[in-house]
Parts: C-alpha cells; sequence; structure tokens
C-alpha cells in the first residue's frame, strides 16, 4: 500500500509509517491548513500580520502619555485605567495630571518613588507642549518615528491608525460576507425569476458612483466611523454575491442535493446543511483580498479627508499630512510602508490560501504540494 494519497482523499498518510501501523484520518479542515502551512510565504504572512494586529491591539499598554504603574507615598496607582488630578501627586491643579510636566515627572522620581512606563510615552493624541524642538521635528530618542505638524507622535499614530484600519476591514469583510453570501445563496438556489430579478437589481446598484455617494453623505452628515461602515458595507458583498451564486448554481444539480430532498429536507436544511459548507472555497479565498480592498476604500477616503474625523488616527489622515509637509519625509515614508507591508501579507495570506483550497493539486497533506 502506497504511503501517500492525493490531498482530496478522505484518508491522508505520513510519509513514514511503522510496521503495523494504521493511516490516520484528517479532517478537510485540517488538510487544507496542513497545504496553508506548506505555503511559506503565505504561511509566515499570517504569522507576522497576526503578530502586528496583536501588538496594535495592544496599542494603550505599548504607546501612552500615561505610565502603566505609579508608585507615591508608599501608594500604588494605576493611571492607563483610571485618571487623576495634578493635586494627586503634589500638584496645584485639580485637572487630570500631565505625566510629561517636568514638574509631575520630578514628583514621582523623588523620595523612593517610581513610575512604570510604557515604551513609547506619547498617545496617538497627545501634543507635548514642553518640548522645545519645532514641529514637525525629525526622528530622535524621544520620538521614534519623529512628529507630526502639531507635535504628535507619529510612530504612535501608526500603531494606533493601523488597528483602526484593520478592525474596520475586518467588520467590512463580515458584513460583505453575510449579504454576498446571502443574496447569491438566494438567487443561486432558487434560481428562475428570483436569480433574473437579484441580478438586475444587483447591476443597477454595482452601477451606482459610490465615491460621489460618499462625498455626497459626508457633506450632509458629520463623518463618523458608523456612517463609512454602513457607506462601506453597501458595496462591499456585490463581487463575492456573484462567486457564491455561481457555487449554488453548480452544486444543486448534483447528486447529493437530489438525495437530500428525496429524503424530505427542507430548503433551508438543504443550503444551511449541503450547499453552504461546499460553496465556501470561493468565499474564504475571498477574505485577505476583501480585507485589502477595504483598507484601501478606508485609506483613500481619509486621504481625501471623508474619513474618520480628527484626530483620530488613520493611515491615510497620515499620508495627507505627509503630503501636506514634503520636508518631513518622515511621515508620509512611515504610512507609505506600513500600507505597503500590509497589502503585501494579505496578498501573500490570500495566495495561499487559494492554492491550499485547491483540489486539484497532488501529494499528501503532509507531503510537497507538486501539481
Amino acid at each position: 500500500m502506497s504511503s501517500s494519497t492525493p490531498a482530496s482523499n478522505s484518508t491522508a498518510w505520513t510519509d513514514e509509517l511503522p510496521p503495523g501501523a494504521l493511516p490516520v484520518s484528517v479532517s478537510p479542515g485540517r488538510r487544507v491548513w496542513q497545504r496553508f502551512r506548506q505555503q511559506k510565504l503565505g504561511y509566515w504572512s499570517l504569522f507576522v500580520f497576526a503578530t502586528l494586529f496583536v501588538l496594535s491591539l495592544l496599542g494603550e499598554v505599548l504607546a501612552n502619555d500615561r505610565p502603566l504603574m505609579v508608585r507615591y507615598d508608599g501608594h500604588y496607582y494605576f493611571p492607563i485605567v483610571k485618571d487623576y488630578p495634578e493635586t494627586m501627586f503634589g500638584g496645584d491643579f485639580p485637572t487630570r495630571a500631565n505625566y510629561l510636566d517636568p514638574f509631575i515627572r520630578k514628583q514621582l522620581t523623588e523620595k523612593g518613588n517610581f513610575a512604570i512606563y510604557p515604551p513609547n510615552h506619547y498617545h496617538y493624541d497627545t501634543i507635548d507642549y514642553f518640548a522645545t524642538r519645532p514641529f514637525p521635528a525629525s526622528p530622535s530618542a524621544t520620538n521614534w518615528l519623529g512628529t507630526d505638524q502639531y507635535g504628535r507622535d507619529v510612530l504612535s499614530r501608526l500603531l494606533y491608525g493601523f488597528r483602526l484600519s484593520v478592525l474596520m476591514a475586518l467588520a467590512l469583510t463580515v458584513s460583505g460576507i453575510v449579504l454576498g453570501v446571502l443574496a447569491g445563496a438566494l438567487q443561486g438556489f432558487y434560481g428562475g425569476r428570483t436569480d433574473l430579478i437579484g441580478q438586475r437589481l444587483i447591476e443597477v446598484w454595482s452601477s451606482m458612483p459610490d465615491l460621489y455617494l460618499l462625498i455626497i453623505f459626508a457633506s450632509i452628515f458629520e463623518p463618523s466611523l458608523w456612517l463609512l461602515f454602513i457607506l462601506l458595507s453597501m458595496f462591499g458583498w456585490l463581487v463575492l454575491s456573484d462567486y457564491v451564486r455561481a457555487e449554488f448554481l453548480r452544486n444543486r444539480s448534483l447528486d447529493y442535493v437530489r438525495a437530500a430532498r428525496t429524503m424530505g429536507l427542507s430548503n433551508w436544511q438543504i443550503i444551511w446543511r449541503h450547499l453552504l459548507p461546499n460553496s465556501m472555497t470561493p468565499v474564504i479565498t475571498f477574505l485577505p483580498f476583501r480585507m485589502s480592498a477595504a483598507i484601501l476604500s478606508l485609506t483613500s477616503l481619509d486621504f481625501l479627508g471623508l474619513g474618520v474625523a480628527p484626530p483620530t488616527p488613520s493611515l491615510g489622515e497620515l499620508l495627507q499630512e505627509g503630503k501636506n509637509n514634503l520636508d518631513a519625509w518622515w511621515i508620509s515614508m512611515s504610512a507609505f510602508a506600513a500600507l505597503v507591508i500590509t497589502l503585501l501579507l494579505l496578498t501573500f495570506m490570500g495566495d495561499a490560501l487559494r492554492n491550499a483550497l485547491d483540489t486539484r493539486s497532488r501529494g499528501s497533506a503532509f507531503g510537497g504540494g507538486k501539481r
């Protein structure tokens, strides 16, 4: 018996089986993951992207103008989760303590007091009024990627802007999948008049100029993340619905669907239990590329001033600041590098995922992915 079988079979064999050993049954999802791991570029792109995303989620711990913990006069304080007045640390005013103030910093280092600061001492909206350098300032030991025209730290805004872009892209991807799968499944399963009417409506909707609609709504309503999410979600499902519709049209005439009808299953049961799981390949392959498109859309709108309202950080807003301050090369260079790296990682992940889901590949799930 051969020690390897095609990846499309339900049983995978290891390359070296001990005498008398039985083959190990591998689930389809595990086989896809094993083939994905063989795509080294895509696999490591996923690792790097996930690491960057996790670091961005820890933004308040990595880049903040508040200490993580303070010990003052024998008591412990946690400014990262609670606001304390300046009078708490020997100041004169009852306003929120400014931990960049040299007086407050001196108070936190005297008589056995200490403070634990994040690696980057600036939040995305922090303006260091005690800085002596003009803004925008070039990279230095205190501002690793320099400051923008308002004196805000570029590295901190880049970190929080990356997080906002990825979270928005994930939300748009989820909404696009839900709407696209629903529309495509209904058209592909029922066909006939439902498919005809649905296709005409989609053609009319897709021909509408989405950029002009965004400009009109941005001039009427105050720009916000929710408004941006709703407007982008209205057009983000159109492409996916065509792929799902084609899969349902192809699969609904296969024998396993006829058998399910013969067994008396309802249309919803056939769609949910049988057709949808067998039509998920284009949906899964679509994910990284949809995220790339969403990040590009959000960046473009922010660059044009139609995106999130300031001082919310974003990659497009940093690119706009770089355009307005051409001599401050570190602003545009940082934002452009972050955008390019993010899109490259998502592209590599998408290519690897597409290859892993390709049922024409030969070789075991544990071996090489030869064609």
